[in-house]
């Protein structure tokens, strides 16, 4: 089925696009990775140390190396190409979580070296999601098509990230952590060399920025046009609310002595309703442009945090936490989108990676605000707090998405896409949804 077709597009649909599942399912295996070695990594550190303090400095160090150093990781795909950088990152990430698991298979590993290793290991981390979703907007060349691409990317990551600590979980029942350390590393060898090796990802190491790049709006800078503002604000506000959330569930819980078991419960809520959300939004064929519903995406899930706030129990709050999951993917998804959209022809994978790292680096701010917060407020004001910081980037978004519009540009830069009818993608007007 060409992704042309003017038939009501579908998740069948987007998964029939010739290369689509040869392409996808190695990435998502590859991005099992990160579900499994951030976790595994931790229990081992933990174990070879005994010391949660020096594991938890160990995290920071790898988180902070993937974080901030994936938007010029992603530069070196836009530049290089998906096959000549990420072929070399993955080796070395593997490589490394192999070293790293071999230093802390037995007691008494030195700190230093754990954290040096940790942070080399982190900054070595491939873009997979951000060159994923790069190479969906060339497979696809149907406007409606790739938004369920992007929501079916954007679920099936959700549900990486829960099925990963469960995989964790069910290794070190047999195994020492570092086994489970070395699982991330197969995972991500393997995963990125089949992906690599797809027609798709070819296409997409055709395309190489030039020069500075031009923007939608018609002028330079490859990245630093202001259409970018916008998804990279709402995906930061995102992630400070939900780290924050985590936090007030777990204080939540303990208020009403309950055990970490509910807590469990709570976010695995949060994280269903994310899917029906991401699932029900991409099956809409959606009339309002693409930057109307950022905001308004961004507002529904402050509303619901503050809401949250007034949950009796548990069970309030889980159906709570489900409804403010409800908008996590749609707005993440679309911020995907329109950053896309807002990208120069060539800079497409560091547009995504900008959203990628404002969601981890908003997740790292939140968990610190959160913890300061909650000594010093009543539980129920530091929901409204969380979810006034969604609020807030929802009216910075509002603002944006009231600026004039772009001129029109195709998806595809006007490169056609593969698996596209013989009239191709035709252009469309900025924002769209």
């Amino acid at each position: 089925m060409s992704a042309s077709s003017a038939r009501r597009p579908s998740y069948a649909a987007v998964l029939s696009v010739p290369y689509a599942r040869r392409t996808f399912v190695p990435a998502l295996v590859g991005r099992l990775s990160y579900g499994v070695a951030p976790l595994a990594v931790m229990l081992a550190v933990t174990r070879a140390t005994g010391s949660y303090a020096v594991a938890g400095v160990v995290m920071a160090l790898f988180g902070a190396t993937v974080v901030f150093l994936s938007p010029y990781r992603a530069a070196l795909v836009d530049r290089h190409g998906p096959r000549r950088a990420l072929i070399p990152m993955s080796l070395l990430h593997a490589g490394l979580l192999c070293a790293l698991a071999a230093v802390s298979w037995r007691p008494g590993a030195p700190a230093v070296v754990l954290g040096a290793v940790a942070a080399a290991t982190g900054a070595c981390a491939p873009p997979l999601g951000p060159t994923m979703r790069s190479v969906w907007g060339r497979l696809v060349d149907d406007r409606r098509l790739l938004q369920r691409a992007y929501s079916l990317d954007g679920v099936a990551e959700e549900l990486l990230y829960v099925t990963g600590p469960l995989l964790v979980g069910v290794v070190i029942g047999v195994a020492p952590p570092a086994v489970g350390v070395v699982l991330g590393a197969l995972l991500m060898a393997v995963g990125t060399m089949v992906f690599v090796g797809s027609p798709a990802v070819a296409a997409v190491a055709a395309v190489r920025p030039s020069g500075r790049g031009k923007s939608r709006s018609g002028g330079g800078g490859s990245l630093r046009g202001r259409g970018l503002l916008q998804p990279v604000v709402v995906a930061a506000g995102t992630g400070l609310a939900l780290s924050g959330l985590d936090l007030l569930v777990v204080a939540f819980a303990a208020e009403r002595g309950r055990g970490d078991d509910t807590v469990a419960w709570v976010l695995a809520a949060l994280s269903a309703g994310s899917a029906v959300g991401g699932l029900a939004n991409g099956a809409v064929d959606w009339r309002v442009a693409a930057r109307v519903r950022l905001p308004l995406l961004a507002a529904g899930l402050g509303v619901t945090l503050c809401l949250a706030g007034l949950a009796p129990g548990i069970g309030a709050l889980a159906v709570a936490a489900a409804c403010t999951g409800f908008f996590v993917a749609p707005a993440l998804t679309t911020a995907y989108l329109i950053a896309d959209e807002a990208a120069p022809e060539g800079f497409r994978t560091q547009a995504g990676a900008w959203v990628n790292t404002a969601v981890n680096a908003g997740s790292s701010a939140g968990a610190v605000v959160a913890g300061l917060l909650v000594e010093r407020l009543p539980l129920g004001a530091c929901f409204v707090v969380a979810g006034g910081v969604a609020l807030g980037t929802a009216g910075v978004a509002g603002l944006r998405g009231l600026a004039p519009a772009a001129p029109t540009r195709s998806l595809t830069g006007g490169c056609r896409p593969l698996g596209a009818g013989s009239k191709g993608r035709q252009p469309l007007e900025d924002g769209n949804g």
